[in-house]
């Protein structure tokens, strides 16, 4: 009887700590979703008109590849869900400081919507489905290659949404929304390996 009586509570106990520590995880995942939405809100204060599109240039789209190259699939999307929820509901974090549900309605609102799924994308790629891997280990061929097919995403996004609110034909608001930009986006993904290789950058 006292063997039994020790068996379980053991198996409590590790039952108890097994729950603490996904709690913790969770509790952790949390955070750092939220510090890369907000991160995000900050880099869509640096915003200025294009020479080439309607469309201002903004850093927001670094924030949705730092979510997914350190997040992941699963908390990089949410991450940008959060940062789209705050937005919504009145915190001043879309691009120049706007807020509200017109940015997700007008003609840049196909970006924004395509962020949580951007960044999932970018994490599914650079990590796979359910572990969370170190960004430092993996090759930057890799990264850059989640990097492109995630900016795709939101280029094809924010395209349809352009052409659907202004009223234009897909090509022409291919040639404003996305072509545009192709050399901006460069530039945030070199900047975004640049992070990951310095040792004093995000912690993991």
């Amino acid at each position: 009887m006292l063997l039994v009586g020790l068996q379980k509570s053991v198996h409590m106990k590790t039952q108890s700590e097994s729950v603490t520590l996904v709690g913790d995880a969770v509790t952790t995942n949390l955070a750092r979703a939220a510090l890369f939405a907000a991160l995000t809100g900050v880099f869509a204060y640096v915003s200025f008109p294009s020479p080439l599109s309607p469309v201002p240039i903004t850093l927001q789209v670094m924030g949705v590849f730092l979510a997914g190259v350190y997040l992941g699939p699963v908390w990089g999307g949410l991450s940008m869900a959060v940062y789209l929820g705050a937005g919504a509901v009145g915190a001043p974090i879309f691009s120049g400081g706007t807020a509200g549900i017109g940015p997700l309605l007008g003609f840049t609102g196909g970006y924004l919507w395509s962020y949580p799924f951007a960044a999932a994308l970018i994490g599914f790629l650079a990590h796979g489905p359910s572990s969370l891997s170190d960004p430092q280990k993996q090759s930057t061929v890799r990264l850059i290659g989640a990097m492109v097919a995630g900016t795709a995403l939101i280029y094809t996004l924010g395209t349809i949404g352009f052409a659907i609110v202004q009223n234009v034909g897909l090509i022409d608001a291919f040639l404003v929304s996305a072509v545009a930009f192709i050399p901006f986006e460069a530039i945030k993904m070199a900047a975004t390996i640049g992070i990951v290789r310095n040792e004093h950058a995000v912690a993991n």
